[in-house]
This record gives C-alpha cells, sequence and structure tokens, in this order.
C-alpha cells in the first residue's frame, strides 16, 4: 500500500511521466503474477547504494562513539530495503534502452507517478513510499538521516542521466528472509499505461508481444518506439 511521506522529495504533479525498461521475460513475469519485483538495495550494481556521503559518515562516526549499534544499524539496513526504480521523462530514452535492454528485445512500460501510486495499493502485505532521486557530490555534500529512507535516495552525480524514482519498502519489521528482492502485489491496468516495443525490433517481435498481452487478458495500448520512426528525406 502507498504511504506519502511530505518529508520525501516527489514530483508535485500526478501526470508526470515515468518509464520502467526491462526484458520480455520480467515484463512476462509482471502480467502473469500481477506482481511488481522489488530488488534488495544491497544487490543492485552501485556498491553506494544505501550508504552515506562521507560528511554525513563522520557525523554518524562520532554519534557512535557513544551508541556502537547506530553504525551498526544502517551497515545491515541495507539488506532490508527494497526497491523498483522508474525514470522520469515525458519521452523514450535511447540512453535506457541501451542500459536495460539487450539484442534488440525488450520493452518499455509508460505510466505516470499517479498511475503507480493508485497501483501499490492493491497491495495489503507491506508498505511503500516513492521518492526521486537526489544526485549530490558525495565528497562535499551532506545525506540527512533523519528518514530511514534517505540514504536510498541519494546517489552520486555520476548517475544523474537515471533520473529515477523509486518505489521503496523498508521491511526490517517484518523480519524476513529476502534473498534477491521480492514481489508485491499491484494492479497492472493502474500501473500500465501504454506499453513501447523496443526500436530494433523486428515485426514478429512485436507480434509476440501483442498476441501475449491479448492472451494474458489484458487491452494496454502497444507502439513501436518513436525511435524508430521514418525519417522524412
Amino acid at each position: 500500500m502507498y504511504i506519502a511521506d511530505n518529508t520525501i522529495k516527489l514530483p508535485e504533479d500526478p501526470d508526470t511521466i515515468v518509464w520502467k525498461y526491462l526484458d520480455l521475460s520480467k515484463f512476462v513475469d509482471l502480467l502473469l503474477y500481477r506482481k511488481l519485483f522489488m530488488s534488495r538495495s544491497d544487490k543492485f550494481e552501485d556498491q553506494y547504494e544505501g550508504t552515506f556521503s562521507e560528511p554525513t559518515f563522520e557525523e554518524i562516526k562520532k554519534l557512535s562513539i557513544d551508541n556502537p549499534g547506530f553504525l551498526e544499524y544502517y551497515k545491515t539496513h541495507r539488506k532490508n530495503v527494497v526497491i523498483s526504480s522508474w525514470h522520469i521523462n515525458e519521452y523514450e530514452s535511447f540512453a535506457m534502452w541501451q542500459i536495460f535492454t539487450q539484442k534488440s528485445e525488450g520493452l518499455a512500460i509508460q505510466s505516470t507517478l499517479g498511475r503507480i501510486q493508485k497501483a501499490l495499493n492493491a497491495d495489503n502485505d507491506y508498505q511503500q513510499h516513492i521518492g526521486e532521486v537526489n544526485y549530490i557530490d558525495y565528497k562535499k555534500e551532506y545525506i540527512p538521516f533523519e528518514n530511514t529512507f534517505f540514504p536510498f535516495l541519494f546517489k552520486r552525480k555520476s548517475f544523474q542521466y537515471e533520473r529515477e524514482i523509486r518505489i521503496i519498502s523498508d521491511l526490517t519489521s517484518y523480519h524476513l528472509e529476502i534473498d534477491n528482492g521480492l514481489k508485491i502485489d499491484v494492479d497492472i491496468c493502474n500501473l500500465i499505461e501504454k506499453i513501447y516495443i523496443h526500436p530494433k525490433s523486428e515485426n514478429w517481435y512485436k507480434k509476440l508481444v501483442i498476441d501475449l498481452v491479448e492472451r494474458l487478458g489484458f487491452d494496454f495500448t502497444i507502439e513501436k518506439s518513436d525511435l524508430e520512426s521514418d525519417i522524412l528525406i
């Protein structure tokens, strides 16, 4: 279930367009089970996920002198936080196609912030928050830690191209053994507004996706990527 949090940065407009780029197997898994996979935060490629900038870390070390468990908590907390990443953009991103799909195959789900918020209400087991990622200089800038989600909503400036918005859950109180992540219930019809097919995909691949969506009982609008439209000269 989506929980609003005024301390977390978020676009004000619920019609803000967001995208998720994924391969066909993950897309099928989403439709078939009507569940969204959320990855354990320390399993991301970026080793800095859920950690602090240098100025913040120095402050935490001072606080830990009289309370050693304070620092240990942040070290283990990453294993209990799960994340689903989305890309904020009014248009498709060529870079996102390149990074998250392979072999000219893959899809992009187009949604909006408001649709995601509604879609998350299908889950009654866990609480989800949504936040926009802040990109900072980890050597100079400070990451606040009044909110336990803040370490997961800051990244290094090298990742600014991601323009990321995150669905995030803290599962500490559930005492779960989380492997790579877990799946949460979502309202698929609210979650997905349109589906875009990889710009370099063949016609048979687009037909496969259309047939697959229909057989699973959905009627989403499916488009071929605008990046592959005909030139005018």
